[in-house]
């Protein structure tokens, strides 16, 4: 009311919040599991393969989808979309609103969060690694974005991410209840090289444009400015940038290769399918001609071909 803006910074006290909002999302992750998701599992009888990935994606379809919400709304009202300028002026962004911070502590623990859910959901062993990996690197960038103050770039790349994943796992739920439904894969599709090249843009607007330009060029970890004296060198700044090209490079290479796959798998089973329905038919004509060669009708009674009715004649006692 006064008109004080309080601003906060990370600390110690941060691992404290993180711990007690971890016991919440593993609420939250067995209210979903239990109201939704097994109530479902239970109507479609899924097999234990697809009963594991369709609790995977169940759960990750509500967190992403209320992290796109959520995400947008602070965006939004904090004018990053509005005002693209914001994200690199003024670095570092030492201080944070409130909401911003509450975000990234939040994600924080839900990753951390989704370690012990491996252990709770009896995810099989060939799964683990994988999730293990997503866990990593999601906790990677979400946390260096949080500690090296470059939370206003972490929330726009976690937004165009989260939502090139809601349409992935949203798709495979359809998929899972209706096996010839593959529509949401295609729009899936598009948003992903969509949000790909929204990243590309937004990482070489960043560090090409951006850091380069901050008036404070000098190392200062206390002041939190980690990065603009690097970018001010474009030896460091091209190879950074190289290697931003590269990584969205062998993305979309597996992205390509992912659907070239599935493409030739549709195809492959269409094809199965029209060479079965013209073997049956064939086989329903073959024995339609095998019906008729065995003799021709006359007057309503199938005769034989020496004109002789094919029946045997009963013959009369005398």
């Amino acid at each position: 009311a006064d008109g004080e803006l309080v601003q906060y910074h990370y600390g110690l006290k941060d691992l404290v919040t993180i711990l007690f909002y971890i016991f919440i999302a593993i609420i939250l992750h067995a209210v979903v599991q239990e109201y939704a998701l097994d109530k479902i599992n239970r109507r479609l009888h899924l097999s234990k393969v697809k009963h594991s990935k369709f609790n995977e994606s169940g759960q990750l379809v509500a967190f992403h989808l209320t992290s796109v919400i959520w995400c947008l709304y602070v965006v939004v009202t904090e004018g990053y979309i509005s005002n693209p300028r914001s994200l690199w002026e003024n670095y570092p962004h030492v201080y944070l609103p409130y909401q911003v911070k509450f975000f990234y502590l939040c994600q924080l623990a839900y990753w951390l969060h989704a370690l012990p859910e491996l252990y709770f959901q009896k995810v099989r062993k060939e799964e683990i690694p994988r999730q293990l990996r997503c866990i990593a690197l999601y906790l990677l960038h979400i946390a260096g974005a949080y500690l090296l103050n470059l939370t206003r770039l972490g929330l726009i790349l976690l937004l165009l991410q989260y939502l090139s994943e809601f349409f992935f796992h949203m798709a495979r739920l359809v998929y899972f209840t209706d096996e010839n439904n593959e529509k949401l894969f295609n729009v899936w599709a598009v948003v992903f090289v969509v949000t790909r090249l929204f990243t590309l843009t937004l990482y070489i607007l960043v560090i090409g444009f951006g850091l380069p330009r901050v008036e404070s060029q000098a190392l200062d970890p206390e002041g939190g400015n980690f990065f603009s004296f690097l970018f001010n060198n474009i030896f460091f700044r091209m190879s950074v940038l190289l290697l931003v090209c590269l990584f969205q490079a062998s993305v979309m290479w597996r992205f390509i290769h992912f659907q070239l796959r599935r493409w030739r798998e549709y195809w492959n089973e269409q094809s199965s399918r029209k060479r079965a329905a013209a073997a049956a038919t064939g086989t329903r004509q073959q024995t339609k001609l095998l019906k008729r060669d065995s003799g021709y009708h006359e007057n309503g009674v199938v005769k034989a071909e020496n004109g002789t009715s094919p029946r045997t004649k009963k013959l009369k006692s005398p």
